[in-house]
């Protein structure tokens, strides 16, 4: 026996190399520092009072909700299986299950929150009995109120209040003769045979699962995209049906930044993502992960096939198979407002990282009232509260359309809606009457060796009203008195509709040593003000290239003007991205350097302008042809090298002078009017799915004349 222990280890052993998540090798893999940390509990007490964090009291009484919806679900599929005679022998086993998906499953939803779910059923259960027999289940349950159903939606769902919790439930039946428990929804092979309303029920599911699949670290990615939500809430960036982003593009923004940096605490993630999407080059595409091709023939995301999916702006493509771009609704004016909100963000959280400010900074909103000079107001109002409920959905969702006509006007520079939307005072105090109002800040840019400049924008206008009766009819939802009324206003003017309260908000904060160029028609004047959004229905029409039938004066331009003013004449902040190693500190300084200044445009302002409005009065006319002139120009190249953005994606440092190479600026002229006349037949480019308007004498035409003329 040997007296001493002889030590049989080799040399000491590395570690495992880190899993890799995404398209990319990760930027940096340091690990937290004390500060780090430190600033992460700051910023959880920040975000405490805004109700971010749910009570785990609440949080208990949500599951066992959710556990009584299972039981119930799994009753129902039984007394259905019953009911079309199966064996004994699969009765005991025939499962089914409700699954949740959205912010509760990601694990970020606040207090008072809803909860989207999914009922997933065996093959023998049909969608008929889901919105019947399941139903009638429902309206007997002594817990459930406000129950309804709403079958012929893009997504059919059934909504309910379940002991004082909203939920949404999507239904989808599955090609299987029993339900596991186990049952994993990211198999791909579980689409097959599917009929689409079910795969896009499948949809919500799958793709918040992927998304927590692909985060490295699953609590630093909750909490960071708690913060972002709240950000962007505050900032008023929150509205996918508005041209925002929605909930799961701010959780794949998120991802992706937790992929960049693995190791990093929220603290650090917060001030990253800033970082690296206020540099991102756009319309590159943020993937989480390489794109999966099953031969299911599902229509996917792909620029290369789909002559429509080049004319995205900030594609976020969701990782589950069909793959779709999440932000199909982004407009050129609604990137640029969150372009420079993202640079503003990076600006503060540059300074809380050297204890120049709170994160309290980070959250505080801005006055979008004071951003411009003049608005453009849109009413819509119905005789009652149902009606109005209805009507006020279906304008909001077709806003985007009139800011999408504005921006192409050669004469705007920027057309910004505010996703929050007002209750408008009544025209007349004595009659009953539901209103709400919607505001969009204009840009104006004055052409050079101009004295005046006239601005019609009442074609406009009356597309978007067009556009949006026209739907109401064809969904027969449309009442005589359901109005849309739309008004110009400048800054000083806003009080006539708007009460002091909503218009004395706090003003928009400098950042120490970062400036926005100052409220000027010539210039990129930013700010947002909040409210969730739900998506609209289908990607595939977002956009279409169309010629232009006449132009008149304000009337856009053969190539849209949108984005050079702002972006020509403003130098960006420089960010570089550098590949670092492990010993650099995740939330330092080390190999970063960030230029806080904005230089001025150098270009001297024109002179200050006075503005005459023309507002017609509310009358029934009829359409008059737009007159006849040139026609678009022919379709710029959008994308050079699209085949390698699928594969790619883009860190860039900024030039000094941005110019529009690499924007798409799609050939899409505004919405044509849809003719109330037999005689006249011009469709709508941006709703192909909507067949045209009848010729009904009846419908009420809201001529909407605003004319601004600028000295």
């Amino acid at each position: 026996m040997m007296p001493f222990a002889v030590s049989t280890q080799g040399p000491p052993r590395t570690p495992p190399p880190q899993k890799h998540y995404g398209l990319s090798s990760p930027i940096s893999l340091a690990a937290p520092k004390e500060n780090d940390c430190i600033l992460t509990q700051k910023l959880i007490e920040t975000m405490t009072p805004f109700g971010v964090f749910e009570e785990e009291e609440e949080l208990q009484r949500r599951i066992l909700i959710l556990e009584k919806l299972n039981s119930l679900v799994k009753e129902w599929i039984r007394e259905i299986s019953e009911s079309k005679n199966l064996p004994q022998s699969v009765l005991g086993s025939v499962g089914g299950k409700i699954f949740t998906f959205g912010s509760y499953r990601l694990g970020v939803h606040t207090k008072g929150a809803d909860i989207d779910a999914l009922c997933v059923a065996p093959r023998h259960v049909d969608r008929s009995d889901f919105f019947t027999s399941f139903y009638e289940k429902l309206k007997l349950h002594e817990d459930v109120k406000d129950l309804r159903a709403v079958e012929e939606a893009f997504v059919p769902v059934i909504k309910l209040c379940f002991d004082g919790i909203e939920i949404d439930i999507l239904f989808a039946r599955l090609a299987l003769q029993t339900i596991p428990e186990d049952l994993d929804l990211r198999d791909d092979s579980l689409l097959k045979n599917l009929d689409i309303r079910c795969i896009r029920s499948l949809n919500g599911c799958r793709v918040t699962d992927e998304i927590l699949h692909l985060v490295p670290d699953i609590d630093n990615f909750r909490l960071t995209l708690r913060a972002i939500k709240l950000w962007a809430k505050c900032h008023n960036i929150y509205s996918n049906i508005l041209g925002f982003l929605g909930g799961v593009s701010w959780a794949m923004l998120v991802a992706r930044t937790c992929q960049l940096y693995p190791n990093a605490v929220a603290s650090t993630l917060v001030r990253k993502f800033f970082l690296v999407f206020s540099e991102w080059e756009w319309p590159n595409p943020v993937l989480l992960k390489e794109p999966e091709e099953q031969n299911l023939n599902l229509p996917v995301w792909d620029p290369r096939v789909n002559p429509s999916d080049r004319y995205h702006l900030m594609p976020i493509i969701t990782p589950a198979y069909p793959q779709q771009n999440s932000t199909y609704n982004v407009s050129v004016s609604t990137r640029m407002v969150m372009i420079e909100e993202f640079k503003q963000g990076l600006a503060i959280t540059h300074e809380i990282l050297l204890s120049k400010a709170e994160w309290s900074k980070l959250f505080e909103a801005p006055n979008f009232f004071q951003k411009y000079k003049h608005y453009i107001v849109l009413l819509a109002s119905a005789p009652t509260e149902k009606q109005h409920l209805e009507w006020v959905g279906l304008v909001e969702s077709k806003i985007r359309i009139l800011v999408g006509s504005l921006e192409k006007n050669e004469f705007i520079t920027l057309a910004h809606v505010n996703p929050q939307s007002f209750p408008a005072p009544k025209e007349n105090p004595d009659k009953d009457e539901f209103r709400t109002l919607w505001v969009i800040g204009l840009v104006l840019k004055k052409p050079e060796n101009a004295e005046t400049l006239s601005i019609d924008l009442t074609y406009d206008i009356q597309s978007f009203t067009d556009t949006v009766y026209r739907q109401a009819i064809n969904s027969k939802m449309f009442e005589m008195d359901m109005k849309i009324d739309a008004v110009h206003l400048r800054r000083k003017e806003l009080h006539q509709l708007l009460p002091n309260h909503v218009l004395q908000k706090k003003k928009t904060h400098s950042t120490e040593g970062f400036r926005l160029p100052a409220l000027s028609d010539n210039g990129l004047d930013l700010a947002l003000d909040s409210d969730d959004g739900v998506p609209v229905s289908s990607p595939a029409s977002a956009v279409k290239a169309s010629t232009s039938t006449g132009s008149t004066v304000g009337r856009c331009s053969p190539v849209p003007a949108v984005t050079a003013a702002p972006v020509t004449s403003i130098q960006a902040t420089e960010v570089i991205v550098p590949q670092v190693s492990c010993s650099e500190s995740s939330g330092g300084l080390l190999n970063e350097t960030i230029l806080h200044t904005v230089t001025q445009p150098t270009t001297s302002p024109p002179p200050r302008a006075t503005v005459t409005r023309v507002v017609s009065s509310t009358c029934l006319v009829s359409h008059s042809p737009r007159p006849s002139g040139n026609t678009a120009a022919k379709i710029p190249n959008p994308i050079v090298g699209i085949e390698d953005f699928v594969k790619k994606e883009g860190l860039r440092k900024p030039k000094q002078n941005n110019s529009t190479k690499g924007q798409i600026q799609p050939n899409e002229t505004t919405p044509a009017v849809a003719s109330l006349l037999a005689s006249q037949e011009t469709s709508s480019t941006d709703l192909p799915d909507i067949p045209a308007l009848p010729s009904d004498p009846a419908l009420p035409v809201i001529k909407n004349s605003i004319k601004l003329t600028l000295n």
